[in-house]
């Protein structure tokens, strides 16, 4: 007579117990080592889950790693026209196909960002096959996935404990309705935890330039060296780098921040299998709320069930595949593990499977859903009650061009860091705290390491939301009867200007200032400086600022010799992203 132990189906037969060290479960176990699954079907579609999981991977690396322009100068650079200056790839389609993006920021800005319909692609299968996307497609999952199977540090008994489902595997429902309820009180936070976000984000600006800086310093050390074959090996190495990783080392503010939080969540698969999969993920959590009306999922025998928990030892997503017990579709990645392993041929999949095997819910307390969609309501009137939100506090704060108002800004950015990859200068940077908690990892401009690059307008490219506006080169610059985009102004310290306070000759800014008539004009003047074989008077030329036609793009701040602090800087006055923000007061006729 069958019976139940422990919430375990056991099929009839006392002597059939479900603890993995039963005699029962170790023939079990011993029959699938020597001669594998009996389910032919469940270890091809092991076999095609792994192929695809390697090829969206390589795919995704490989787009992050074309988000960054290389210029070309062939025959027809002469005739290029002022919209040349592009991508030639769909290198952000990973975050336009996230139906958590392109929901969060349609509440937010109560509009669809067109790029964002793209997310209709990932979304309607999930209704009707369940989560596929994080057992075959999200390349967060599949480092997950591969590092639990490879580097576990728990096995047998206490993986499979840990591998039923948890009470607090529901936190990344209580994650996603506070996230989406922050997105309708207008501020989008997603990006901080969203699977694509993180993963562009963490790789994108600390991994990749890491692994660069490690691969450039080592084939520098080998072409110093005096043997010839190391020097050969360099030079092929450099071609190399300079083609799969950039040619220049690029430098992030927080990047230690950023690959410290991605290796440390990579590392937690050690303990327990895609624990952030389970725990953390809003899009999973969103993708599992779908997948409760998918007419695709798992068909159990359960007489057949010996107990063996070969299913459970190499479940990926805690979907309770085991025999005698109902399977959790919001928890399930169509791995197929349990198939594939599964030495008895229980479990099978196909479409319409009987629904009382199936468990749909996902049963969060009512308390605690409460509790994480008013922290969602919360969240915006806490984050912008300072006044740098308001008050334009803080001079540094300078975004892209073609960026929104603040306000607007902060409805779609979702913290990707596309626009900081791909910006060709190192100007852009996750932010800090320059926009507030809010704005943590939103992209602001350091012109300290780089400068914006007058004819460059790929941040706006790439921007999946419309954070960044795509603006042409003539809008940017401002030609063909538009006004010039000014991210700022720039002032200058004449206590540490080296013509104003040291009377030494230097126009280094004004030669770098790419407007055109020059915004930093030179006054001509004659000084009398003082040297030890006597005073002589000397020629200066001392810079000045036209804030009529400074755009606040940097390249003066950066190129300035005093690098401690420079003697010229640019703050986010005057730029036209907020008509409020102004240093030019005009006159209004009155009538």
């Amino acid at each position: 007579m069958a019976f139940t132990w422990k919430g375990i189906y056991v099929p009839q037969g006392a002597e059939r117990h479900v603890a993995a060290d039963t005699p029962a479960a170790k023939d079990s176990i011993r029959k699938a080592r020597l001669y594998g699954a009996t389910s032919a079907k469940g270890r091809l579609l092991v076999w095609l889950r792994r192929i695809s999981q390697a090829g969206f991977l390589f795919l995704f690396l490989y787009l992050l790693v074309s988000t960054e322009y290389v210029p070309t100068f062939g025959d027809g650079a002469a005739e290029s026209t002022v919209d040349t200056v592009a991508l030639d790839m769909p290198v952000n389609i990973f975050l336009s196909i996230d139906p958590l993006v392109g929901l969060s920021t349609a509440i937010a800005a109560h509009n669809l960002f067109k790029g964002l319909v793209w997310c209709l692609v990932l979304a309607i299968p999930t209704l009707l096959i369940g989560r596929f996307f994080c057992g075959w497609i999200c390349p967060f999952g599949t480092l997950h996935h591969w590092t639990a199977a490879l580097w576990p540090s728990i096995q047998g008994g206490k993986r499979i404990k840990r591998n039923r489902l948890q009470p607090w595997m529901r936190i990344k429902f209580y994650i996603l309705v506070g996230f989406l309820v922050a997105s309708l009180f207008t501020t989008v936070q997603i990006g901080l935890l969203d699977p694509i976000c993180l993963m562009v984000r963490s790789v994108g600006l600390a991994i990749i330039p890491a692994l660069n800086y490690a691969a450039s310093n080592a084939l520098e050390l080998m072409a110093l060296s005096n043997v010839s074959f190391l020097q050969s090996a360099a030079d092929t190495g450099n071609s190399i780098r300079a083609a799969t990783l950039s040619q220049d080392v690029a430098l992030y503010n927080g990047a230690v921040t950023l690959g410290a939080i991605f290796i440390g969540l990579i590392f937690t698969n050690r303990y327990i299998t895609r624990l952030w999969c389970r725990l953390l993920c809003p899009l999973g959590a969103l993708l599992g709320v779908f997948s409760r009306f998918s007419i695709f999922g798992m068909k159990k025998d359960h007489e057949k069930c010996t107990g063996c928990n070969l299913c459970l030892l190499h479940c990926q997503g805690a979907a309770e595949p085991q025999g005698g017990v109902q399977w959790h579709a919001a928890e399930c990645h169509l791995c197929f593990n349990c198939e594939g392993a599964c030495p008895e041929d229980v479990i099978h999949f196909k479409f319409f499977p009987r629904r009382s095997d199936v468990e749909v819910g996902t049963d969060m307390q009512r308390r605690t859903l409460l509790t994480a969609a008013g922290a969602g309501a919360v969240m915006l009137p806490l984050s912008r009650v300072s006044t740098g939100f308001w008050e334009n506090n803080n001079p540094k704060l300078i975004r892209p061009p073609g960026s929104v108002n603040e306000d607007d800004f902060l409805e779609r950015c979702i913290k990707c860091g596309e626009c900081m990859k791909v910006c060709p200068t190192n100007f852009l940077h996750p932010a800090a705290f320059e926009a507030g908690l809010e704005g943590l990892w939103t992209p602001v401009a350091i012109a300290r390491v780089g400068y914006c690059e007058h004819s460059c307008t790929l941040c706006g490219s790439v921007c999946p939301t419309g954070a960044i506006q795509p603006i042409s080169e003539a809008q940017k610059v401002g030609k063909d009867g538009f006004e010039a985009i000014r991210l700022g102004t720039a002032f200058y310290n004449r206590g540490r200007c080296l013509p104003w306070a040291m009377d030494t000759p230097c126009i280094v800014c004004e030669e770098w200032c790419p407007t055109s008539p020059k915004a930093i004009w030179v006054e001509e003047v004659e000084v009398r400086k003082e040297r030890k074989e006597g005073a002589e008077i000397i020629k200066l030329q001392r810079p000045h600022v036209d804030p009529e036609r400074c755009i606040g793009c940097g390249a003066c701040e950066y190129s300035c010799p005093v690098k401690d602090d420079p003697a010229v800087y640019i703050t986010n006055i005057n730029e036209s992203r907020n008509p409020d923000n102004r240093l030019l007061l005009k006159i209004i006729p009155q009538y």
